[in-house]
């Protein structure tokens, strides 16, 4: 079976290799089938029932919910940011996952820390949760911008 957590950290991983020169086709149809499998599951539904997923099975936060650093765990942000790099063109699976996006920006146009996962950083980054995330809103930005791009390219043509 299948894992929200393990599946992102390897197609990050794979995506780098391949962005840092890396030409071998196994790796490429791998991270295809990766991302196959996030985007049946339309980034944060049980395929089997279409139910959103609460939590993983180790009990960690919702997918739903936004961390940065994000360590090993999964959220939809962080599988957008991750199609957005691969140079996915957005189709209608990530609908609802964009619509989830843009629910959470507060009205300075900022989006909140939703979830804070022990580990050690160099630095503190001086956000909590709750509050605005620079993080956070780097990547929602650039999310919403990709998925902008790519519908204003399918209203023109």
């Amino acid at each position: 079976r299948s894992s929200f957590n393990t599946t992102i950290c390897v197609l990050e991983a794979l995506l780098e290799y391949e962005l840092a020169g890396g030409d071998n086709a196994a790796v490429t149809a791998a991270r295809q089938r990766g991302q196959k499998y996030l985007l049946e599951r339309q980034l944060f539904r049980r395929k089997s029932t279409g139910e959103v997923i609460e939590c993983d099975r180790k009990g960690g936060a919702a997918f739903t919910r936004f961390a940065f650093p994000a360590w090993w765990h999964y959220d939809v942000l962080r599988a957008l940011e991750y199609l957005r790099r691969a140079g996915v063109a957005p189709d209608a699976r990530v609908t609802e996952a964009i619509s989830l996006v843009e629910s959470k920006r507060d009205a300075t146009g900022r989006w909140p820390l939703e979830v804070q996962y022990p580990g050690n950083m160099p630095i503190d980054l001086g956000e909590r949760p709750g509050e605005p995330s620079r993080w956070i809103t780097l990547h929602a930005l650039r999310v919403l911008d990709w998925y902008s791009a790519f519908a204003l390219r399918t209203i023109q043509c």
